[in-house]
Formats: C-alpha cells, structure tokens, sequence
C-alpha cells in the first residue's frame, strides 16, 4: 500500500459575498456558509453571527481535533456532547471603545458517550490542548478557555 505524504503548509482560498450590511455568504471547496445578524440587530438571522462562528469554530474543531487525538492514543470516546459558555465584552462591537481581549473566557463542557475513563479523557485533553488550532487563537489573543472533559450521564 502506497502512502501519501500530506502537505504541512496548505494556501487556502474563501470567497465571500456580502449582500447587505449584516450578511456575509461565504464559499469555499464545494461548501456555502451564511454568516449573519440577528434580526434586532439589523440583520436576517439566517446564520451564525461572526463571534457566534468563532466560538462554533471552537467547538468544531474540539470535536475535530479530539477524535484525532483519541483515535492516536486508542482511546474509545465516542460521540461528543460540547457546551461553549463564554463571556464577550461587546464594546468593540459596540465601537464604544478599543478591546484587546473580546473573549474573556470560554468555558467548554465536553461529553463522552464512549467506552472510556475519565483519565483517558484527561489525556484525550491534554493532547487536544497542544494541537487544536481554534483553541491557540483564543488563548494567544489573550482567552482564558476553561475544559470539562467528563463521560457522557
């Protein structure tokens, strides 16, 4: 069996189209995403808004990076339940005023059903910690993420 080595550096290339003030339709692979406002402020409500999908990004990517991450230390977790709580200051948004650090804290509660310990789950964490892209953003732009990795009730 021949393997192919994967690239490590990749150019990727998305496309937007933003039909009105609130709304952003955006593309790429054979993939469309709608990222917009909720109705009381101004938009249509027809998608996520743009924090909104940074901290959904987040949470993909737990999920993402943690099944890969068990799969390499053969750990069986399952499927995942994940809960983002999170504080936003909202003066930026606001433009009341310059925020270095929007995203105070996000606090994920992530739930295995799978046939797994709670150590294999700390170790499951621990790797997720050093390789989830999402997660280094928060925490090098100044978020303190707080993880709960416990089995599924």
């Amino acid at each position: 069996m021949v393997q192919v080595k994967q690239k490590t550096l990749v150019k990727m290339v998305m496309n937007a189209r933003s039909p009105s003030h609130s709304r952003t339709d955006i593309s790429i692979r054979d993939v469309a995403s709608v990222i917009d406002e909720p109705v009381e402020r101004g938009g249509t409500n027809e998608g996520l808004s743009p924090t909104e999908t940074a901290v959904s990004a987040l949470i993909g990517c737990t999920n993402v990076i943690g099944h890969k991450c068990a799969n390499k230390l053969g750990v069986s977790m399952g499927h995942l339940t994940i809960t983002a709580t999170y504080e936003f200051d909202r003066r930026g948004t606001l433009l009341m005023e310059e925020v270095e650090t929007p995203f105070k804290v996000i606090n994920l509660e992530i739930a295995a059903d799978g046939d797994c310990s709670e150590a294999d789950l700390e170790r499951v964490a621990a790797e997720v910690r050093k390789y989830c892209p999402l997660a280094k953003l928060f925490v090098h732009a100044g978020t303190v993420i707080n993880e709960t990795w416990k089995k599924a009730a």
